[in-house]
């Protein structure tokens, strides 16, 4: 729902009705992810997408009916022989999509969910889509009060020297928000089922998860009589970008598209401007080493060394190859790579931290230009983040999709 966020928060701050399906589980070989979403205006406006077109057909009929009736629907969709491109997935995929009715009455918080999505604010949205009675019964639960940098600012006084940030400048990431975490509504089966889920949700948006979860009438984990929808609107992953040279401009373009909050760090004001980098939600003027010692970096966050300078890149890895990212590559040729590795083991590095290094950057796509070199270092995160072969897909058997 975040692709379309922006679009119906318009039509419910008019006061509009509107039919909201969202794909709450796939099996096999579907198309997009849990949490892709359609919206149908009152005037038949359709905006997003949950099947790449396989199905939208059908579901643009369905959520019109329940935008009339205000009754939800839990439906699922396979392949159907005869009216494959009507109802069903060609590529063998099962969808279950939820369909509900959305007006200011019956989702009072989204006005206060889109605008924390906005501020890159952590929120899960819970529905009740299938089991005895409540199904629609929704619950907002906010996390932590994680806040983040102003998109577009740029850590740097009048004067750009290093290091230096306008005093009136956010809190870090990580820090917490004084206002304490709230969860509105209730899921309709009481005390413990909202609690159960509350805890749920919130190691969800802890790890960056969407996706379904059982429970019994009073919230057993174990239980299997409610399905419980977590909608998770967790904070962009953080791609660092160090080294303000054309390669970081073209990966940081990429990163932007692929859905990271992008940082460009380098320590020559010179080059780390706003005007070389329009495409980074922030531009940093610090040592590398220094500036990441300083930020929360997590399993989703993903560091590029793109300096290719000893002086510069050996101290930002020593830092990067003992933090939790889940991504940490360096360009340079086989002979840098090689020297830097020394230089790192020199400095007391182990074999273990050492294997996470991903240098030379990217995929071998014969790339020359910054923008092909993007391109590899894109393919490169998108093969690790679901386990791709690298391969081309003429020559690899099974599903497409994971």
């Amino acid at each position: 729902m975040r692709d379309i966020l922006e679009p119906i928060t318009k039509w419910w701050d008019s006061g509009e009705t509107f039919g909201l399906a969202t794909l709450v589980r796939t099996y096999r070989s579907a198309p997009r992810e849990a949490g892709a979403a359609l919206a149908v205006s009152d005037a038949g406006e359709v905006i997003g997408s949950i099947s790449g077109g396989c199905v939208e057909g059908a579901v643009y009929e369905l959520a019109r009916e329940v935008t009339q009736t205000g009754v939800p629907v839990f439906e699922t969709y396979g392949v159907s022989d005869d009216d494959a491109y009507a109802v069903g997935l060609t590529c063998g995929g099962i969808l279950d999509v939820f369909v509900e009715r959305i007006d200011k009455e019956r989702f009072a918080e989204l006005g206060e969910v889109a605008a924390a999505v906005e501020r890159g604010e952590p929120v899960a949205v819970a529905t009740v889509i299938a089991g005895p009675g409540h199904i629609g019964a929704r619950r907002v639960i906010w996390g932590t009060g994680i806040a983040t940098d102003a998109p577009g600012s740029v850590a740097t006084d009048a004067s750009g020297s290093p290091g230096s940030v306008a005093p009136d400048a956010p809190r870090a990431p990580g820090s917490v928000a004084p206002d304490a975490p709230r969860a509105p509504g209730s899921l309709g089966s009481g005390d413990r089922l909202d609690a159960a889920v509350d805890d749920d949700a919130r190691g969800m948006l802890a790890q960056g998860l969407t996706g379904v979860r059982r429970y019994g009438a009073d919230g057993e984990r174990l239980g299997d009589e409610l399905s419980v929808f977590v909608n998770s609107f967790a904070p962009p992953p953080r791609m660092l970008v160090f080294g303000a040279i054309d390669f970081a401009a073209a990966v940081a373009r990429v990163g932007k598209f692929l859905g990271y909050r992008v940082t460009v760090c380098d320590a020559r004001g010179l080059f780390a401007t706003r005007a070389r980098f329009p495409d980074a939600d922030e531009v940093v003027v610090d040592w590398p080493h220094r500036y990441l010692a300083s930020v929360d970096v997590d399993t989703r966050s993903v560091i590029c060394v793109l300096t290719h300078d000893p002086k510069f890149d050996v101290p930002l890895l020593e830092v990067a190859l003992r933090t939790p990212a889940g991504y940490i590559g360096a360009m340079g040729s086989r002979r840098t790579h090689d020297d830097r590795i020394e230089r790192l083991r020199q400095l007391g590095m182990s074999e273990a931290e050492l294997a996470r290094l991903r240098s030379p950057i990217g995929l071998d796509l014969g790339a020359r230009t910054p923008e092909e070199t993007a391109v590899s270092v894109a393919a490169e995160l998108i093969q690790l983040r679901w386990g791709g072969s690298g391969r081309p897909l003429m020559q690899t058997d099974g599903r497409i999709h994971g």
